[in-house]
């Protein structure tokens, strides 16, 4: 499971007692709310799901799955024909994705219960699978697994929110994004839940 909100607080107050910058946007917005998610096939399907489209039309699509079986069984999807997975609203290239999912479960390659404990191996693994990209391995190791020093350089939010805890007045790159965390190990996995929650406050997450 993803990181307790005692972890996540713990990890933020180190981050704050390290960076003055932080420390003053957490009291300003405050603690964020943990991010959790089950470990298992079942998250990754809905990552693929969720891909592009609206929460709403997400949850459609996996109540018409529900309908035709089990859809946190990987053998449900892999017997299911790709005139039923369109009827459910997948697209032909989600149907590949998450027949991609499946296959990868089903066969042993990829064991979501026993991933590498390094996190570069475990990503690497998870980005075999098609339709699922780093940001999206980085997403399901942070939320589902807890790794406490998961950095999605690459997310928009993340690169936005981390320039404007420290005044920067631009958006870092990706590069600079994961250099200017680098004094934040172990604790980068808190700093991203603080930068989407950050992202949310809006206004009043600017500094005075």
């Amino acid at each position: 499971m993803g990181l307790s909100a005692a972890d996540l607080n713990a990890g933020l107050d180190a981050l704050a007692a390290r960076e003055p910058a932080f420390a003053a946007a957490l009291e300003r917005v405050g603690y964020p709310a943990p991010r959790i998610r089950a470990r298992g096939y079942a998250t990754l399907l809905r990552t693929i799901v969720g891909q592009q489209v609206s929460v709403k039309a997400a949850d459609a699509v996996w109540r018409k799955l529900e309908v035709l079986g089990d859809p946190t069984d990987p053998a449900i999807v892999a017997a299911l024909d790709d005139d039923s997975l369109r009827a459910c609203g997948f697209s032909r290239q989600k149907t590949g994705y998450a027949r991609s999912l499946a296959d990868e479960v089903l066969s042993g390659r990829l064991d979501l219960d026993d991933l590498p404990a390094d996190d570069e191996e475990a990503i690497a693994q998870l980005v075999r699978v098609k339709g699922i990209g780093r940001w999206s391995a980085e997403v399901y190791l942070l939320f589902a697994e807890g790794r406490p020093d998961i950095w999605p350089a690459g997310d928009l939010a993340v690169q936005i929110e981390t320039g404007r805890i420290l005044g920067h007045p631009e958006r870092p790159s990706e590069k600079l994004t994961r250099d200017l965390a680098e004094p934040w190990r172990p604790y980068r996995g808190a700093a991203a839940i603080f930068t989407w929650h950050h992202y949310g406050a809006g206004a009043d997450a600017a500094p005075v």
